[in-house]
């Protein structure tokens, strides 16, 4: 059995919390509102009567509250920072890349080891395989808080020393994530617009997942590489697909902004010239 203490006990706080407690751990937390650790105490985890003796309770703290904000508000007293000397600190609220940096230094000044974390999920998802939650920071932080993040999700990449990549990765998986949302929820219009069921389309995207991941892998090397003069599906082909947006949307008498703002970037991609080339020459208009 091995000790971890835990700051923040909302949704996906105690999802951290139970998902511990399932693997063995001893967990210790604490929450600016006692009410909500009572749960967890029946559960088996220890309340400590303070941030600073919560801390003190584990060689390893993860925190995960609203944002830094918040977490400063928390760990950044005259009671509570000298706490952090000598022990892990693994901060898993929402931030920035700088906020990440900023984190760290702070984190150094007061003898804390860092580690930054994302989680690419939400509190249902904690404790499963298939879970993912992005680490960056130093290596020896990574090797302390590992047991406890693979309790957590069964994949934990380790991006590396540089302590900003963990947010980096997270907002451009949220980006990857929000744009695909937007164009599902357009989606579902279109099948309204014709009376189909939109769950049936949702189980058929999930369903082919797999090839869509293809096709992201291959821009995302056309990009790396710049290798834009073979296209697999050029910017005036999918030009095609984008005006049928339009066309439908106008036909259907449905809400028209996402292919507006497609056909937005894609006119400024054939002005530029860039119409023969892979669809990923989109990423030229946006730089």
């Amino acid at each position: 059995m091995s000790d971890v203490t835990v700051i923040g006990l909302g949704p996906m706080g105690a999802a951290l919390v139970q998902a511990l407690l399932r693997k063995g751990h001893r967990v210790t937390v604490w929450n600016r509102t006692k009410e909500k650790a009572e749960p967890l105490v029946r559960e088996g985890a220890m309340l400590a009567a303070s941030a600073a003796s919560a801390i003190s309770a584990s060689p390893v703290t993860i925190v995960c509250v609203a944002n830094y904000e918040t977490s400063y508000g928390i760990l950044d007293t005259q009671e509570v920072a000298p706490a952090l000397a000598g022990r892990v600190l693994v901060q898993l609220s929402t931030g920035s890349p700088q906020q990440a940096r900023d984190n760290e230094a702070w984190a150094r000044e007061r003898g804390a080891d860092y580690l930054d974390g994302a989680i690419a999920a939400t509190p249902p998802q904690i404790g499963r395989a298939d879970t993912t939650i992005f680490t960056s920071g130093t290596y020896t932080a990574y090797q302390k808080s590992e047991p406890f993040l693979k309790s957590l999700a069964g994949n934990v990449p380790y991006l590396g020393d540089k302590v900003s990549s963990a947010s980096s990765t997270d907002l451009a998986f949220l980006s990857y994530l929000f744009a695909s949302m937007l164009g599902f929820f357009h989606a579902a219009r279109i099948l309204e617009s014709d009376g189909l069921r939109v769950d049936s389309f949702g189980s058929m995207i999930a369903e082919i997942s797999p090839v869509i991941g293809e096709m992201i892998k291959h821009e995302s090397e056309v990009i790396q590489t710049e290798t834009y003069d073979q296209p697999q599906s050029s910017l005036n082909t999918c030009m095609a697909t984008v005006k049928l947006f339009l066309e439908q949307a106008r036909e259907a008498g449905i809400n028209s902004e996402f292919p507006t703002f497609a056909m937005g970037l894609f006119k400024k991609a054939l002005d530029a010239g860039y119409g023969n080339e892979e669809l990923g020459a989109l990423i030229k208009v946006l730089r």
